[in-house]
């Protein structure tokens, strides 16, 4: 190896060592800040529309500002669209403390849920800008053969992180409410995750991205790719997400609320079950990330779905959180940690490197709209429906489950192996969990 490669190995291996702490940076914020938004918007007085607006207007306009950060690519280099992107998200969050020192002062003032919500978007703008440009960069510092080990492991630690910062959060609160004072206990927390936000930017700004050539030939329409989508292996996987999106998003928002309003469970359970998926995220990440280099993105998808497909049903059995924890959340936590891998090893492994910033923007911007039609699906039905028999939240599980499972069993057998070098499937020793006869099932109902 020339000296001139030597020196591109080395800057992309302190690259990827510096991503692994931008990671942990990142989780700092997202454990003291996103574990405690649905939470803190109850706190100031959200109803349930309210709160599935929360989890879908973002979630649709989010991926649409990553259209136009996509194309910042072609004037800017990644590093700077993504570091500008994550200092402004950290500012953000000096916003939702803002928010909660002045609700302190004069709770009845102001419209707050609407407020917050204007901020909360703002706050999901910022990070989206410099998504694109950020997973066109990692993705150049990541060699195929150990991507899934790779982000397995930054995912692992990034998690771990996420949850000490979480319970900790949990226990700040629990005091914070005890003593009356749990608005205060908020804004100190969004301050902690303000800052580990900052710390991130700075990491990032350390990275080293190449420039990348961005001709107009890899650019596209969003309605060219979503025609052409049922035509490619890439599109069919990308509509099957965002339709797991939809699906996922009709129940997801509304855990939180069933936790804190129904149960009324304490700060320190709340936070307990809710992180509880992601400690089994992060101890399964591992494993995933040798099954996935081993037998491919889409045997990790049929065996992780008949995990977290399923979850929701469990929930409407009991209300003990030791329970929530270790059966729905575990079968959540452990089934989502490999869906999300796979997914973002199919995007790397589908898409050509200068293609990559644009089909991002793309690919979430479908499941933005999944996103979207599934919190407001579940807001609407939670908030005008009601049942003598049943818990409305229990009808948003039971539908979203049994959408899950359907939309998997549909689809699966329509996606193809893009990774070029795995081990056979009949070798997998979980492949009795793959569920081939749901091909045989397919083929035989079209």
């Amino acid at each position: 190896m020339d000296k001139s490669k030597q020196l591109l190995e080395a800057k992309l291996k302190e690259t990827r060592d510096l991503s692994v702490k931008e990671g942990a940076a990142a989780s700092v914020m997202n454990g003291a800040v996103d574990a405690y938004i649905m939470p803190f918007a109850l706190e100031l007085k959200a109803d349930n529309l309210q709160i599935g607006l929360l989890a879908s207007l973002n979630g649709l306009i989010s991926p649409i500002i990553q259209i136009f950060g996509s194309r910042l690519m072609e004037r800017f280099n990644r590093r700077t669209i993504s570091f500008v992107s994550v200092l402004l998200q950290a500012s953000a969050v000096l916003g939702f403390m803002l928010i909660g020192l002045t609700f302190m002062w004069k709770p009845n003032a102001l419209s707050w849920p609407l407020l917050f919500l204007i901020a909360y978007l703002i706050y999901g703008l910022a990070g989206s800008l410099g998504g694109p440009a950020w997973f066109s960069m990692i993705g150049d510092a990541v060699p195929e053969k150990m991507r899934g080990r790779y982000f397995s492991q930054r995912n692992r630690i990034s998690n771990y992180v996420s949850i000490t910062v979480t319970l900790a959060g949990s226990v700040l609160l629990f005091y914070a409410k005890a003593s009356g004072f749990l608005i205060a206990g908020f804004v100190v927390l969004f301050a902690i995750g303000s800052f580990g936000r900052f710390i991130s930017a700075s990491l990032i700004k350390k990275h080293y991205a190449s420039k990348i050539n961005l001709g107009k030939e890899n650019y596209f329409s969003f309605f060219r790719f979503v025609r052409n989508s049922p035509k490619t292996s890439f599109g069919r996987f990308a509509i099957y997400a965002a339709l797991i999106s939809l699906t996922v998003n009709i129940a997801n928002p509304f855990f939180a609320v069933y936790m804190w309003k129904s149960l009324a469970l304490n700060p320190i359970w709340f936070m307990a079950v809710t992180i509880s998926t992601t400690f089994y995220s992060a101890i399964s990440m591992k494993l995933w990330g040798r099954f996935a280099d081993k037998y491919g993105n889409k045997e990790l998808l049929r065996v992780s779905y008949l995990l977290f497909a399923p979850s929701p049903l469990f929930w409407i059995f009991s209300p003990n959180p030791i329970y929530l924890i270790l059966v729905p959340q575990l079968l959540m936590g452990i089934g989502w940690a490999g869906f999300a891998l796979a997914s973002t090893n199919y995007i790397y492994d589908s898409v050509s490197a200068p293609k990559r910033g644009i089909i991002l923007a793309y690919y979430n911007l479908l499941n933005g709209i999944g996103v979207f039609v599934g919190a407001t699906l579940g807001g609407l039905l939670s908030q005008y429906l009601s049942f003598s028999f049943m818990n409305v939240f229990f009808s948003l599980f039971i539908l979203s489950a049994i959408l899950r499972v359907a939309v998997s069993i549909w689809f699966l057998p329509k996606l193809n192996e893009v990774r070029k070098e795995i081990v056979p499937p009949e070798s997998n020793p979980l492949r009795y969990l793959s569920l081939d006869h749901i091909k045989i099932w397919r083929e035989s109902s079209e």
